[in-house]
């Protein structure tokens, strides 16, 4: 079992690009195939119509729960489906073992509907710290890598998301109406002011590896699940951006955050999202 970060710095420097190929291989043989040819019992719901699982979703997160479990003696994963399917899996987070964060298609309904903006996202921490992250949007041929202190990289080119230019609105991704309560909706109202041009999100993943490219300023998100944060944090962070809660903190993914929480190409960014979501 690994002990100390040190084992897991050595442990990534030596299979990070095993790691990458079993994301590679899960979208090869388990997603990809389905898309856009998806049969009516391949898709489920969860919690309600706007909430899906297909058998891609169910069959990627096995896939690599047995091979990233392999790759790493004594690490947990924690998948959105097996934590779907019983909720204490979440509660690894909190222990001493390493844990792969695992959202294996993120943007489930643009998958289902046969658009291309969706993702794989698998992450590394311990004791809540995130270690390093792997994004991958395999119709859209794209893989996003980042190691803590290590920088962040898309398809092997360096990521820095840099400040927004000056004098024009923020384009910010927030939370999507669907999954949004009441009291969220009326706390997002917030961005609809002067210099600011919120939408509705897609994919988490897909929004924050574009803040870490410098095309999207900033995301608000409304939720604290694990899988659709811990990858691209990281991502964004390594990139030189920010993430702050509404007590001016960092997301934590092991969860108690003030939300909702925004995350930005600079801390300056993320500093006036932060304000603007306080001061409703």
């Amino acid at each position: 079992m690994i002990v100390n970060t040190e084992t897991i710095d050595e442990f990534l420097d030596r299979r990070s690009a095993d790691v990458e190929e079993a994301v590679r291989t899960a979208a090869e043989t388990e997603i990809l195939p389905r898309f856009r040819h998806l049969a009516e019992h391949e898709v489920d719901q969860k919690t309600g119509p706007h909430d899906l699982v297909t058998d891609a979703d169910r069959n990627a997160e096995l896939y690599l729960t047995g091979v990233l479990g392999a790759l790493l003696p004594g690490s947990i994963v924690v998948g959105e489906e097996a934590v779907h399917a019983d909720p204490a899996v979440y509660a690894a987070l909190q222990g001493d073992a390493p844990v792969w964060i695992v959202d294996p298609v993120d943007g489930t309904r643009q998958f289902v509907h046969g658009d291309d903006g969706f993702c794989t996202l698998v992450a590394l921490a311990r004791r809540g710290e995130l270690l390093a992250s792997w994004i991958h949007a395999p119709a859209r041929r794209q893989f996003a890598t980042a190691v803590r202190g290590g920088g962040a990289f898309l398809d092997g080119e360096r990521l820095h998301a840099g400040p927004p230019a000056a004098g024009r609105d923020l384009e910010v991704a927030t939370s999507h109406p669907d999954f949004t309560t009441e009291d969220q909706k009326r706390a997002l109202l917030a961005l609809r002011t002067d210099g600011v041009a919120p939408r509705p999100c897609g994919s988490a993943g897909l929004e924050y590896l574009a803040v870490a490219r410098g095309l999207l300023d900033a995301t608000v998100f409304s939720w604290e699940a694990a899988w659709d944060h811990a990858a691209g944090l990281l991502l964004v962070e390594e990139a030189g951006g920010a993430h702050l809660t509404l007590t001016g903190e960092p997301f934590r993914i092991t969860g108690g955050n003030a939300l909702p929480f925004t995350t930005a190409r600079d801390e300056a960014t993320a500093r006036r999202i932060q304000g603007l979501l306080t001061a409703r």
